[in-house]
């Protein structure tokens, strides 16, 4: 095969300096681009870090647990949840809550509706409507006595609720929903 020569070099129509190409830049515009990036980083780090602590659910920092000033009751609970997620509320009863073998526990409507309490674990005996919420009877005839509702709330919002032995001091604490 012919070897091709070129009679005229090719031209860089860009200009040069110092023999580089001179392609113009913005030292200062790009440092401030650096610093932004950094912050957004930080932000993300932050924000993962956050997430894995439970700050917008499912984590340590979600989980609560409160007991009332008696002692006849412990409620474990997530201080925030998600919409449309399910979670357990977990409560125990001390010796002192069972009245004749049974647990009357009163249940504020935002459990209810707020919360959105799918299922009550196990069924109580009988239900009463009553002011501001449900009481419910269960037999308890084991110790510990332990009730559990699934929740799964609907929206977002702050939610407080009470939970109280009929006749005993009460539990009230609220929970963050978030979208």
């Amino acid at each position: 095969m012919p070897e091709v020569s070129f009679s005229n070099p090719v031209k860089d129509s860009v200009a040069k300096v110092n023999n580089e190409v001179a392609v113009g830049e913005d030292l200062q515009f790009q440092q401030r681009w650096w610093r932004f990036e950094r912050l957004i980083w930080s932000l993300f780090f932050v924000i993962i870090i956050l997430d894995l602590a439970g700050v917008f659910g499912r984590g340590p920092l979600a989980k609560a647990s409160q007991t009332s000033s008696d002692g006849s009751m412990q409620v474990h609970y997530d201080r925030i949840e998600r919409t449309g997620t399910p979670a357990i509320m977990q409560v125990s009863f001390d010796p002192q809550a069972i009245t004749d073998g049974k647990i009357h526990l009163f249940v504020s409507n935002s459990i209810v509706e707020g919360l959105g309490n799918q299922r009550v674990v196990p069924s109580p005996e009988s239900t009463v409507v009553g002011r501001g919420g449900l009481t419910y009877t269960f037999p308890a005839s084991i110790q510990p006595a332990v009730i559990e509702f699934a929740l799964q709330p609907s929206g977002p919002g702050v939610y407080p609720f009470t939970l109280q032995v009929v006749g005993d001091a009460p539990v009230q604490a609220k929970v963050i929903v978030m979208p």
